[in-house]
């Protein structure tokens, strides 16, 4: 029988990072010694009191629906959380909690975005949200960057890029997938252009909390009440607490989009993982000293990766300034990011994902969310890789 597919599902691209980690995740199954710079998931386990929380609560019954939009107590954890770190007055009707940061992303463009739509994007970006917009039935509008300019849009850029179509603006710092980090001064002159052209802006703040080098994060939504109204903040644990199987995220909106994703996810996923938002409460509102320990091993392997990244020739890379990503141009190798990606694990069985899933060719992506010695491991069979183009 043939099946006819939804033209918004056969025209969508599979997620190349899952993908490749997937592969990768074989191979070694089936005996491979395989370094996998791949996934986007912290090596460390959760704190062990988060687990705990959420043990506690299974083991407490608490194993049934909940609110769609979270349970009070972890959205007041999040709106707490925001006016802690952030300087940021939410009440807990503008907190919606989801099945992860990825869930989170989904439900603001399905909420505010449809056909005849603009939104724009900064390439290079996290793989995912150009496929959401499609979803959506509106236009991606992509924003070419550079290493050479440390894959920053140009506030000159996005005010040439909006249009009376222009829905919304996308903004992610610290950046998935190059490690980018917007300074204060560059995030309100771009919200600035949004606020004075009436474009919403989405900050996917999941990264917040890990920086290097002194660099700072502050959320758009926080330059005043105007940036504010026009932001919509997405977060989630996966990051700063490795609780990427949770499906735990988290979002800050208007009192009215708020409302429409919360009865959006009425209708689609209902509740996340009751006892899952317990080790989230715990997560807001327990103990953070799990994170410099965690930061300190991020920057020794960070350190590390650039170093041996730019000794190869034909490849160099500008540091990361947050996240656990390295984008390195390989260009001068003559080769473009698949074909460089899939030679480089059938021949060194070293995982890495192609730029060309983040809109950027001639880079790839590495993370460094794996221990040191898997690290000098992978990178001294990346090195040997790219000796042996130029023999």
């Amino acid at each position: 029988m043939e099946y006819k597919i939804a033209r918004r599902a056969a025209s969508l691209s599979p997620s190349l990072t899952l993908a490749i980690d997937s592969k990768a995740k074989q191979m070694k199954a089936d005996g491979a010694d395989v370094v996998g710079f791949g996934a986007g998931e912290p090596d460390f386990d959760t704190p062990q009191h988060i687990k705990d929380a959420a043990a506690a609560a299974l083991a407490a019954g608490f194993t049934k629906y909940t609110p769609s939009s979270g349970i009070p107590e972890l959205r007041k954890a999040i709106a707490d959380k925001f006016k802690r770190e952030n300087g940021l007055d939410y009440k807990t009707s503008q907190i919606i909690v989801s099945c992860g940061g990825k869930h989170s992303c989904f439900n603001v463009i399905l909420a505010t975005c449809e056909e005849g739509d603009e939104v724009i994007i900064p390439a290079p970006y996290w793989l995912s949200y150009p496929e959401m917009v499609k979803l959506a039935a509106a236009t991606p509008v992509i924003l070419p960057t550079s290493d050479r300019t440390e894959f920053k849009v140009t506030p000159e850029q996005l005010r040439a890029a909006i249009t009376p179509r222009t829905r919304l603006f996308i903004l992610n710092s610290p950046s998935n997938p190059t490690g980018t980090v917007y300074t204060p001064d560059e995030i309100k002159e771009l919200g600035d252009i949004c606020v004075q052209a009436g474009v919403l802006i989405m900050s996917d703040e999941i990264y917040e909390h890990l920086l290097y080098d002194g660099a700072v994060h502050r959320s758009v939504a926080s330059f005043s009440q105007a940036h504010k109204d026009h932001t919509i903040i997405v977060h989630g644990f996966a990051k700063a607490w490795s609780m990427t199987g949770w499906r735990l995220g988290f979002l800050a909106a208007p009192e009215p989009i708020a409302k429409a994703i919360d009865a959006l996810q009425s209708h689609s996923t209902s509740n996340p993982t009751s006892f899952a938002q317990k080790g989230g409460v715990e997560a807001l509102n327990g103990s953070q000293e799990h994170l410099p320990g965690w930061l300190q091993q991020y920057a020794e392997r960070r350190t590390e990766a650039w170093k041996r990244l730019n000794a190869m020739d034909g490849v160099t890379c500008v540091n990361s300034k947050g996240a656990f990503y390295l984008f390195p141009n390989i260009s001068g190798t003559g080769l473009k990011s698949a074909d460089f990606c899939a030679r480089l694990l059938e021949q060194e069985k070293v995982a890495a994902v192609p730029g060309i899933a983040f809109g950027a060719d001639d880079y790839i992506r590495i993370s460094y969310a794996t221990n040191l010695a898997n690290i000098i491991k992978g990178l001294d069979r990346m090195a040997h890789f790219v000796k042996s183009l130029k023999a």
